[in-house]
């Protein structure tokens, strides 16, 4: 009946020639045949019901407005017919508003069929309230839906709209879906035997851990396991999930986007797993194809990009970042779009990596033959990207040449990028400051237009701040200008360089002062008003400069067209300059048009101003985490200006790539020269004191005891990141210091301080860091430690530098603690407790009993205790509430076996921790530290 009713008003409109009125005039036709039906004294069945509501439904998708008709298909969710409720859900799905009356009727039908537990009605009212998906229906079933995801009896088709349906609500209302007890339960989803479930249950858990990471940290080891699987199975055991030839390659995309939410794993045997599935995946992009057809490549692609993204995430395996490098430098040069596009983004991360920015060097060439030769507009801008990622102190002028190249045949949508980004390399890797004013007059010439005050006023900032640069820059300013057609900005850092430091090529006859002025005065009329302003100021400079202008100067400012201009600010200029050159002696003359000072070390606004451009999280930023490892050591927002001294002379590279610096003006008022940088260096000495522990590193230090990677410390200036590594009595730390700002730090000296109690026991080895370290830039102090007898307190770390001209001196504990230097020691239930009665003398046992100051989770607290360092035991102790571990500290020295005994009391919320070892002291250190876990 339905199919007939649609192919005839598909026919009848045909017929009718498919007019706007016919068709309108057909549906008014059946919409009062229908309302007469819903209106009429005999009550219609289920079916007729049914095909009535469904033709509403059609006639709504064919853009026709429904005013009647939910009544009958809400009554239609109370059928017990799969096809009745199908067509009533489907008619809510569509044309139900989320504030419509019906909502609270639409609730209890839905609660009835999730209760029923029949599994095809449950699915529809999933499906429904994931159409919706409105705050009502949020706020009703946002607590009852995690619940039948979780049930053991729940069937894998209803877990799997279960699983779906709750990401939807999650993602339009998160504040009303509760993390509980099913938060732990859902991650063992990741385990189910069908594949469908596992795909639903991954794209929930990743977007829950997105914002809760601790909640589903246990999730890493079922998501390494399951890839494992996956990765090393062959594509007829996966057979409803191989997709033409490639096993499950949505699941194994979404396993690892999950991944890409935590840090390397920590146990060595999941992080190996994982390693080797990365690798598996690399050897089978390099395997020959198994079908020629498009999908088998998009999907193979699929699963090795993701494996890519996560390669470069982690950044802890140089191994696997070169050869990641590598496989996409074969796409760089593949036939189609997508691959070099997707390679050329990927391969903008992978230059951040110290391990893998060599190996992306050696794709220059192909990179700027893209450049030149590639048609889509967007692989060109990723190609830029790229080579601004790749750039440094070795390649920076090949790069900048080929950028400059590019510009002058670039779309005009990525112009002004591209300047910017030429702006930065040029002043980041000058070593020769001729270069960089070249370069930069040069960038004027080819896009003068895209060119914005920000990077003029960086080129005039740098010219004032360096002696060795001053006559060089006027002499190649003075012949820019010379050229038949400049462009307004060339005409504006002409006229302030040689306002300042015109009288150094005046010497030479084809550069005298009146021929500087008459060059830029030939200028001053195709000039705006700003311009023109800005020359002014260059006349009246020229009066201090070149006294034998001064009569020609006066004669310009006497004219009509300046003192009555009709702007304003010009003509108060030419008032007041022609003021000052005719009442104002010479000494007083030179002393209000004295040389500019050295510009104050300020934060620049070229490299904010990329990054507004592009967006965060974008290439733009890679200047920010050049080379970092694992650790993010550069995050976090970007502190004030220090205030200096303004006799001080800035690093340009540095200056550049600071964020929100006021930019300087031509014709303003000179900063003061306050001795405050001198101050400093006087009082020097103190540099030797240690300052007290920063507020928080306690509670940092504490974080610690349970792992090794992580951030240290952070302030508005410094990050301190770590990585380490223990085996027996020997160690390894990574130590990584990240300047947030866009200034130097200068004298840098990290030192290590031991007590006299602890020298003894534990030694210490690092190398000295850079005394220098760039802005956004991050260098790295390696600790090589050897325990040589047990110790119960920890070293310090003191930092001390220069920011801006003021000392700074920051103390951190530095978490180098007992347990670090731990052995697992597996035990069976009857050995542990024989061991455990031979250490039963009231010196080897030290018992805490306290509250709990984190939620009691089973997981977590497993976690924690092999985070520890020690095994954990299963079902050693007879009651199965309670952790036992047991592992050996390893010191130069001697081993000391160690036994622990963890008993949660969940309706007290307390813990009873007991620790037996042959050694007293070791048992009380071990138990204050594990004891601040819980």
């Amino acid at each position: 009946m339905l199919v007939q009713f649609f192919q005839r008003t598909h026919d009848s409109l045909l017929l009718l020639g498919k007019s706007k009125e016919a068709e309108i005039k057909r549906i008014n036709k059946e919409l009062a045949n229908i309302r007469s039906k819903f209106k009429g004294d005999k009550a219609l069945d289920g079916y007729s019901k049914k095909k009535y509501v469904c033709k509403l439904l059609f006639i709504f998708l064919l853009g026709h407005d429904i005013d009647f008709g939910h009544m009958e298909a809400v009554n239609l969710l109370s059928s017990n017919r799969y096809t009745e409720k199908q067509i009533g859900y489907l008619f809510i799905s569509v044309l139900v508003n989320s504030n419509s009356e019906l909502i609270r009727l639409i609730n209890n039908a839905i609660k009835n069929d999730l209760a029923s537990r029949n599994p095809t009605f449950m699915g529809l009212a999933l499906h429904c309230i994931a159409s919706v998906g409105s705050r009502e229906m949020a706020e009703a079933f946002a607590g009852e839906i995690p619940k039948v995801l979780v049930a053991g009896d729940t069937m894998d088709s209803v877990k799997q709209s279960a699983a779906l349906c709750l990401l939807r609500l999650y993602r339009t209302s998160p504040d009303l879906v509760p993390m509980g007890d099913w938060t732990s339960r859902v991650v063992h989803l990741l385990n189910d035997q069908h594949l469908g479930v596992v795909t639903a249950a991954t794209s929930l858990i990743t977007t829950l851990a997105q914002k809760n990471p601790e909640e589903f940290k246990t999730s890493v080891s079922l998501a390494v396991s399951r890839l494992s699987r996956i990765v090393t199975s062959a594509s007829t055991d996966l057979q409803d999930y191989t997709y033409y030839f490639v096993p499950a390659p949505w699941l194994s995309v979404k396993l690892l986007r999950l991944l890409q939410c935590y840090p390397p794993p920590e146990d060595p045997a999941v992080r190996g797993r994982l390693t080797e599935c990365l690798e598996t995946i690399l050897n089978k992009a390099q395997e020959p194809p198994k079908s020629k057809k498009v999908q088998h490549s998009n999907a193979k692609n699929a699963v090795l990009f993701e494996a890519i993204s996560l390669i470069i995430h982690h950044d802890s395996e140089p191994n696997l970042l070169v050869r990641a490098c590598n496989q996409l430098g074969q796409f760089l040069q593949h036939r189609e779009t997508n691959l070099r596009y997707l390679a050329l983004e990927s391969m903008c991360t992978l230059a951040s990596s110290e391990f893998s920015h060599e190996a992306v060097k050696t794709h220059i060439e192909t990179v700027i033959n893209a450049l030149k030769t590639e048609r889509d507009v967007s692989v060109r801008q990723r190609a830029v990207d790229l080579l601004y990622a790749m750039c440094d102190r070795s390649n920076a002028p090949q790069i900048v040449a080929e950028m400059l190249s590019y510009l002058e045949t670039a779309d005009y949508s990525i112009r002004e990028e591209i300047v910017l980004k030429v702006a930065i390399l040029a002043e980041k890797y000058a070593v020769d400051y001729t270069w960089y004013v070249d370069t930069i007059l040069n960038l004027i010439r080819i896009a003068g237009d895209y060119v914005s005050e920000e990077v003029w006023y960086r080129v005039i900032q740098i010219v004032i701040n360096r002696d060795d640069v001053q006559g060089y820059a006027a002499k190649t300013v003075f012949e820019a200008l010379q050229a038949p057609a400049c462009h307004e900005n060339l005409v504006k850092v002409g006229g302030y360089i040689l306002g300042e430091f015109g009288n150094l090529i005046a010497g030479d006859p084809r550069s005298s002062p009146l021929i500087q002025f008459n060059l830029l005065h030939s200028k001053f009329h195709l000039c705006s008003v700003p311009t023109r302003a800005l020359l002014l100021s260059t006349y009246i400079k020229f009066v201090n400069l070149f006294p034998e202008v001064k009569p020609t100067i006066q004669d310009v400012l006497r004219s009509d067209s300046q003192l009555r201009n009709a702007d304003v600010e010009l003509q108060q200029r030419a008032v007041e300059y022609l003021r000052l050159s005719t009442v104002a002696s010479t000494d007083i003359l030179a002393t209000v048009l004295e040389e500019m000072p050295p510009f104050p070390e300020r934060e620049s606004s070229i490299l904010a101003k990329l990054k507004k451009k592009k967006g965060p999280s974008t290439v733009t930023d890679l200047e920010d985490t050049k080379r970092e490892r694992s650790v993010d050591v550069n995050g976090g927002p970007e502190p004030a200006p220090a205030s200096t001294s303004a006799m001080s002379t800035p690093s340009p590279s540095a200056d550049l790539l600071g964020l929100g610096a006021a930019p300087p003006a031509p014709a303003g008022p000179p900063p003061s020269s306050g001795g405050g940088g001198l101050l400093v260096d006087v009082f020097s000495d103190s540099a030797s004191v240690v300052a007290p522990l920063a507020p928080g590193s306690e509670d940092n230090f504490a974080r610690f005891v349970c792992k090794n990677n992580g951030v240290l410390f952070e302030n508005q200036l410094l990050q301190i990141g770590l990585k380490s590594e223990f085996r027996q009595n020997l160690g390894r730390m990574f130590i990584f210091y990240g300047n947030k700002t866009s200034t130097q730090f200068l004298n840098f000296t990290p030192t290590l301080i031991c007590s006299d109690d602890l020298q003894p026991n534990l030694n210490l080895q690092t190398k000295p860091v850079d005394p220098t370290v760039e802005g956004g830039a991050q260098v790295q102090q390696v600790v090589n430690i050897e325990c040589v007898s047990d110790f119960t307190e920890a070293p310090v770390l003191n930092i001390q530098f220069r920011y801006g001209g003021t000392f700074q001196n920051v103390s951190v504990q530095l978490p180098i603690t007992l347990n670090k230097f731990f052995q697992p020691t597996e035990m069976a239930s009857q050995d542990f407790f024989q061991r455990w009665k031979q250490l039963s003398n009231p010196q080897q046992e030290v018992q805490n009993i306290f509250k709990a100051k984190h939620p009691m989770d089973t997981e977590v607290t497993k976690a924690k205790i092999i985070g520890f360092g020690s095994a954990l035991l299963e079902e050693v102790d007879p009651n199965p509430a309670n952790f036992v571990g047991a592992g050996i500290i390893h010191t130069k020295t001697t081993q000391i076996g160690c036994l622990l005994r963890l008993e949660p009391n969940l309706q007290a919320q307390m813990y009873r921790l007991t620790l037996r070892t042959s050694k007293e002291a070791v048992s009380q250190r071990l138990c204050e530290l594990l004891s601040a876990q819980f």
